[in-house]
Order: structure tokens, then sequence, then C-alpha cells
């Protein structure tokens, strides 16, 4: 996983920036650290290995998947369970001036800083597919660090910004959770809206953007209805209409683009997995006429 990206592991636990630091560490074997604090906000992305963490003298075996932070003045240090196994984690350090900077434009910004001294609870866990989409916002920051493009700096100090957005609307969509009724409404608009949008853009971004709610839980929801994937189901959707097109003596070479697929190929790759036959095959099939 992205090699090149990788740092040497340290045990200096001060910051060199005034600002913030990122390091991605997957070590063959647990080099661990001395129980310490720090005058800054931890954040520990757990990937892989063996690991548990103390705070405040309370232990904590992570998962991958977990997210700890660690305020300023907290006591903490990893250990080892199995010496001997992979551990992969990133490190993402930030100055309590970077936080200050941040709450000034919205206190949106810290609020995940605030709920955990307010409550004390340094841990939180992703699920897979929350957790790759981190993961895709950390490459990214990562990548532009050791990049040497035009914008450089612009560009990392929008990837922190984001990060530490995404980082707190998170944590706040965990602690509160949509109720019942209110995810079967937004299941049921956005059912509607993708059969009256049909020949839109209805990736999960766009689908977030119009319904103001996160993607991850747009996609939850549809598992959880249909046991499926919402581009699984949009597809369905799209062929069908395809289909009942086509049967309608409507050009074969015409429907896919009424519907939402992008070009011919992908839609007769779709069509035939989904029925077993090509479009044309489907329409000489079910289109004869009685002898």
């Amino acid at each position: 996983m992205r090699k090149s990206l990788q740092s040497k592991f340290s045990n200096r636990q001060y910051m060199l920036s005034k600002d913030f630091e990122i390091y991605y560490y997957n070590d063959s074997h647990f080099s661990g650290v001395d129980n310490h604090t720090h005058d800054y906000y931890e954040f520990y992305f757990f990937m892989e290995g063996d690991v548990s963490m103390s705070i405040e003298k309370k232990h904590y075996h992570l998962r991958p998947g977990d997210m700890v932070l660690i305020p300023p003045g907290i006591r903490h240090h990893a250990f080892h369970v199995e010496e001997n196994m992979p551990y992969q984690r990133f490190v993402f350090w930030i100055s309590q001036d970077y936080c200050r900077r941040l709450m000034s434009i919205s206190e949106d910004y810290v609020y995940l800083m605030k709920y955990v001294q307010k409550t004390n609870r340094f841990l939180y866990h992703y699920d897979m597919i929350a957790f790759n989409a981190l993961q895709a916002k950390i490459f990214r920051l990562i990548e532009e660090i050791h990049a040497d493009r035009f914008g450089k700096a612009a560009k990392i100090e929008l990837c922190v910004n984001d990060l530490m957005l995404h980082l707190n609307r998170t944590v706040h969509e965990m602690e509160h959770p949509v109720t019942r009724k209110e995810a079967d409404a937004l299941y049921d608009n956005i059912i509607q809206y993708i059969e009256s949008h049909l020949d839109a853009d209805l990736s999960l971004d766009e689908l977030s953007k119009t319904f103001f709610v996160s993607k991850y839980h747009i996609s939850h929801i549809f598992k959880e209805n249909f046991g499926i994937s919402i581009h699984q189901y949009i597809t369905k959707k799209r062929l069908s209409m395809c289909r009942d097109a086509i049967l309608s003596n409507d050009n074969i070479t015409k429907v896919y683009l009424m519907f939402g697929f992008k070009d011919y190929t992908s839609f007769f790759r779709a069509f035939k997995k989904e029925y077993g036959i090509s479009p044309k095959e489907y329409k000489e099939l079910y289109t004869q006429k009685p002898q």
C-alpha cells in the first residue's frame, strides 16, 4: 500500500512543524514509546496489528478502523499484544494554534475536540466503507506533501482542513443518528428522486449534495433495505427502463442515453449480465409477432 509514502518510525513525541504533521507507518514489528503527553492533538488511525492503547491508565484493545483522539495533556501510550505482527497506522498531529484558527472560521472544525474533552471518549470506530473513504483523504494529503507541484502549500492546507471537517462531521453523525422515521422518509425521497432522474448524475456524491446527508448514510440505508448497493439498484432501474423502451420498439442505440448510461459498451455489458442476452437478442425474442 503506497510504500513510497511510508515514514520511518521515530520515538520523537514533539512537533517540528508549528501547524501539523502526518505520518504513515507500516512496520513488520511493534516499536512502542513510553507513557507520555504532548501539547498538540494527536489523531491515531489504526489499520493492522495486535495493539492496545493506554489512555489515562485505561486500556483499549484496537480494531482495524479505530480512530483515537488524544487531546493535549492526556497521558497515553500504545503497547503490543503480539510483538511480531505487522503494525500499520496513520498518525496525525495538529497544533492548538491551528485548531484555534480553524475555529475562527467555523466551530464545526473543532466539534470533536470539544466533545472528547467533555466526555473523555477517546476511541471511535469506522465501518469499512467509511474508513476507506477516510484513508483516501489521508493519502491525498500525504501525496500532496510528498509532491512538488504548483500551489502545493495552498493545496496542503485545503487537504488538512477538509480532513478535519470530515473527521468532525463523521463523529457528529455517529453521535446524532437519524431517527428511524427520518431514515424512512429519506429513503422514500431518494427512491422517488432516482426514478425521476434516471438520465441524470446519480453518483453518491451528487445524491449527498442533493439531500444534505453523508453518502455513507445513503449507502447504509440502501444496503439495509435492498441488500444491494445503491449503484446496483440504480443500474437495475436503468436497465429495466431500457428494456421496456426496447420492447416498445424504441431505437436500441438511443435508449441507453435516455436512462443515464454514458456509452453503449457499458450499457451492453450491463444488459447482458442482467438478462443473459444482448439488447438486440432480447428485442428479437420478445417482440416476435405470433405466427
